[in-house]
């Protein structure tokens, strides 16, 4: 006797709704997207099993999606599509129905008054001589006016009641009809699972978003009364998001690195020469290979799936802090770095920035004051900082005992600016690297005061055969600094003119900088003389140097200083103290018949 093949068993079908049947359990968000983690937890019986899952994010990107099973069962495949937006029809509320039942009786109401108005108006219709007296005829018209004005004004009534009703069931119906499913959240992932024994198992959902984003800012926060460490930076992050989803309750990590959407090396094309047998026609189109591989290039660009960032989960998270939690940070290298925002966030789909803050900081960081008197007498403040590495120790929020030491990086980002408490200004924080310096402009400091005085010009004529004209100025600046506490590195730039004529000769003589290339003898141009000399800087006073202006610039060229004429000096200003600068120099023109543009 021949065996019976067995049954076939259909798939066991699971059906899913993402909001409601799962958890988001991770987002990574970058500078334009995010990737986000959802956990769905559900038995499977023995055999195949169809799962359904519904109410994914319509912007979902389906290169990105990757499923991976937890459980004694095994993922055959993916399929993902978009869901038909399908309402549901409005049902009825205890409001709706009273709504109904009371517009009802106002259109009766309202049905009654317009027929007794139509009755009215066919009894007076009716009368005629035969049948009433003349004598009676004013008390029947004066009746008519006054049963005809009370129904006008009743219909009237009536009239707006029905309008009023009307309007608020308009409202309820659309309170009631809720949709079937959000419109943001209609598409759709079927999932082939086979499981060898009925048993719970977990699939965790990975998938990218665009339409999410985060940008940093900053407060910087200035205390003028300490020289260590005066600068606290608050790292703080910007977060947008309109998917469709809510992030409720999420672990968040932000990204300083961009996804890349095209990492082929570029390849250069031939480049040939040969002698041009058409010179006398128009250039041709550059060549057919050219363009072939700059549209190979162009369409070998494609999305690659943002990578996971599951296996950071072992960083170390902010403990409790003195008002803020801090953000862990993992440095990847001198590329980017990874922020771990502390405890769980809830962020709604509404595309409204949610700020959060990253970490707390206290800079490595020197302030100097600088100021162009001849343009504007303010005082500018300036800070130069590096972002140097800080231990888990260092950094507010961290505990455990170990001592691994992270690297901040810096996103480019407007910075509020607080000096002693009291906001100043806006700035802007540059993109910065680990261990590089930064200068970031503070806004003004109004308890500094500089006075540039009038200018003092003298003439006088010189020679006996070629006649001269020598003219000499003396400019006087006054520093006032009101502050109970000394300035360091206040720099005052100014400039005197520059010759463009071999017949006028400007000479600084106070404070006495002289030229680089004045230095060489020989002159720098000849092989063999020596070089420039070391940049000249001239104590002029007690606290005030002098020197040629972009002397401590980084890439300072030392022959070039002094070119453009511009000076400056360095000055320390005690607490309350006053003290003046002088500059001096001398136009020699010859003949005195010229006239000079620019005295």
């Amino acid at each position: 006797m021949t065996a019976e093949a067995p049954a076939f068993k259909p798939a066991s079908s699971i059906e899913l709704q993402s909001v409601t049947d799962s958890k988001i359990t991770g987002v990574s968000l970058y500078s334009s997207r995010a990737e986000i983690t959802r956990l769905y937890k559900f038995g499977v019986k023995v055999g195949h099993n169809q799962v359904n899952i519904s109410g994914l994010p319509n912007i979902l990107e389906t290169e990105s999606l990757r499923v991976e099973g937890r459980g004694a069962a095994t993922i055959h495949d993916v399929t993902v599509s978009k869901a038909k937006g399908e309402h549901v029809p409005a049902t009825s509320s205890p409001e709706l129905a009273t709504l109904l039942t009371k517009r009802t009786a106002t259109a009766s109401a309202l049905a009654r008054c317009e027929k007794s108005l139509v009755s009215l108006d066919q009894y007076l219709s009716s009368l005629t001589v035969e049948h009433l007296e003349v004598s009676k005829l004013q008390s029947v018209m004066e009746n008519y006016d006054s049963t005809g004005e009370k129904l006008d004004v009743r219909k009237a009534d009536l009239t707006e009641q029905l309008r009023l009703i009307d309007a608020e069931i308009v409202l309820e119906i659309a309170r009631i009809a809720v949709p079937h499913e959000n419109d943001k959240l209609r598409v759709k992932a079927a999932i082939g699972v086979f499981a060898e024994a009925a048993s719970d198992v977990e699939i965790a959902l990975i998938y990218a978003v665009p339409l999410a984003t985060w940008t940093a800012f900053y407060d910087i926060r200035v205390d003028m009364s300490t020289k260590e460490d005066p600068i606290t930076l608050i790292y703080k992050a910007a977060i947008t998001q309109n998917t469709g989803e809510s992030w409720a309750d999420v672990p968040l990590i932000l990204e300083t690195s961009t996804p890349t959407f095209g990492i082929s090396i570029p390849q250069l094309s031939p480049w040939n020469l040969s002698f041009n047998h058409y010179a006398g026609l128009k250039s041709r189109a550059p060549s057919a290979g050219f363009s072939s591989e700059m549209k190979k290039e162009k369409d070998s660009r494609r999305y690659r799936a943002i990578s996971s960032g599951s296996e950071d989960s072992d960083e170390t998270e902010g403990g409790e802090p003195l008002g803020v939690r801090d953000a862990s940070v993992t440095s990847k290298g001198n590329v980017n770095a990874t922020f771990r925002v502390p405890g769980l966030v809830s962020i709604p789909s509404d595309g409204e920035a949610h700020n959060f803050t990253i970490v707390q900081l206290n800079l490595q960081a020197s302030m100097s004051w600088v100021s162009v008197p001849k343009v504007d007498t303010k005082a500018h403040i300036n800070v130069n900082a590096v972002f140097r590495s800080h231990s888990a120790s260092r950094l507010r929020g961290f505990t455990g005992a170990n001592h691994q030491r992270f690297r901040i990086h810096a996103l480019s980002g407007t910075a509020s600016v607080y000096v002693d408490g009291s906001f100043i200004s806006r700035s802007e924080v540059p993109p910065v690297s680990p261990k590089e310096s930064f200068d970031c402009p503070l806004g003004v400091d109004p308890s500094i005061r500089i006075t540039y005085h009038p200018v003092i010009k003298k003439l006088s004529r010189s020679g006996f055969y070629t006649k001269s004209v020598n003219y000499v100025f003396a400019q006087r600046i006054t520093v006032f600094n009101t502050k109970s506490i000394a300035v360091d590195r206040l720099k005052i730039v100014d400039q005197i003119p520059a010759s463009q004529n071999a017949q006028i000769e400007v000479k600084l003589t106070n404070p006495a900088l002289t030229l680089p290339a004045q230095s060489n003898a020989g002159g720098s141009s000849i092989k063999g003389a020596p070089k420039a000399a070391a940049p000249q800087v001239l104590n002029v006073a007690r606290g005030v140097t002098a020197q040629w202006d972009g002397v401590d610039e980084p890439d300072c060229a030392v022959e070039a200083l002094g070119l453009d004429r511009k000076l400056n000096w360095i000055c320390t200003v005690p607490p309350q103290g006053k003290m003046n600068l002088t500059l001096e120099w001398e136009v020699t023109v010859s003949p005195t018949s010229a006239q000079v543009l620019g005295l």
